[in-house]
């Protein structure tokens, strides 16, 4: 492969995303993780399974050694803990603040020119980290919430009606979490608007269960939380970025006056392409659309103040 991508975090998400991005044949991937023998493991076992997904892409993991992502084009960031019993949100915020510093720190030494594409939560806080600690321009460093959010959507939206997800498009603005702003207006099924063919009450059952997307999957599982899902909306963002296709998908970026918003990172419509979020788009919003991305990213802005109170 002429790309070379690196994941950090060899966990179920990691190790999805670096399996994916090998079979589409994107660029050689090299997983990296603190624990011992546990990348290393992984990507021989996805070497292993190659000669049957009949792809030529190179997948090396190892173990602690950021020098193994060297002239990386691509970076997707996982590293990160989820929140446990007993643990508070400020426990989580701080632990992954910290792990986020010291990927980052590691990364934009053997990585300068990378586009970082950050997956840790709480997501829109981690991309502040991220690009106050990388010292990248805001440009290489975006979150990937959007597609996943707008996936789900998607999802919603073509079971409730019976058709393929092909057919279906979705966006899904504002902060990763129960403040996001699913936009029904811009959601269509073969360019047909979802307002015109599902009344107001099943349209609000849908956006009520994407916001809750993630936590449904949590409930199900007990012991963990969504990675296939996550792991493909990170690769079509990387994916866009590589082959620089110029797709607009809805990312966390940084704001700088777009929507009336400005320095925070929140999920807008973006134009992925190889200098990475190359274009935010702005729609047209509705008073009350914008009434709920300005409240969601009130809850981003709280978080990040919470990220420089525990920096202090």
């Amino acid at each position: 492969m002429d790309k070379k991508a690196a994941v950090i975090g060899a966990g179920n998400v990691g190790a999805t995303a670096a399996m994916r991005l090998a079979e589409k044949e994107l660029a050689d991937v090299v997983l990296i993780d603190i624990l011992e023998g546990v990348p290393a493991g992984k990507a021989l076992d996805l070497m292993e399974a190659a000669p049957i997904e009949k792809h030529d892409a190179k997948v090396a993991g190892v173990s602690g050694d950021y020098g193994a992502a060297e002239g990386a084009d691509i970076v997707i960031i996982t590293a990160g803990i989820p929140r446990k019993p007993g643990m508070s949100r400020d426990d989580l915020l701080s632990t992954n603040m910290g792990i986020m510093r010291s990927v980052t720190e590691q990364i934009a030494k053997v990585a300068p020119e990378a586009v970082l594409i950050i997956v840790s939560n709480p997501l829109d806080a981690m991309c502040h980290v991220a690009y106050e600690t990388s010292g990248f321009p805001k440009n290489r460093v975006i979150g990937m919430a959007g597609v996943l959010d707008s996936a789900r959507f998607r999802t919603f939206i073509a079971m409730e009606l019976g058709v393929s997800v092909e057919n279906t498009h979705a966006f899904v603005l504002g902060g990763h979490g129960d403040t996001m702003v699913p936009l029904p207006r811009y959601s269509t099924v073969a360019g047909i608007p979802i307002t015109e063919l599902l009344s107001p009450e099943r349209i609000e059952a849908l956006v009520d269960r994407t916001r809750n997307g993630g936590a449904e999957i949590v409930g199900l599982l007990k012991t963990g939380s969504a990675y296939y899902a996550p792991a493909s909306a990170a690769v079509e963002m990387a994916e866009a970025i590589l082959k620089d296709k110029k797709k607009i998908l809805p990312c966390a970026a940084l704001l700088q006056g777009e929507y009336g918003i400005k320095d925070l990172f929140i999920g807008v419509p973006v134009k992925l392409g190889a200098g990475g979020a190359e274009e935010i788009i702005q729609i047209r919003l509705t008073d009350e659309e914008q009434a709920a991305l300005n409240h969601s990213a009130d809850a981003v802005r709280k978080l990040v103040e919470d990220v420089k109170r525990l920096s202090a």
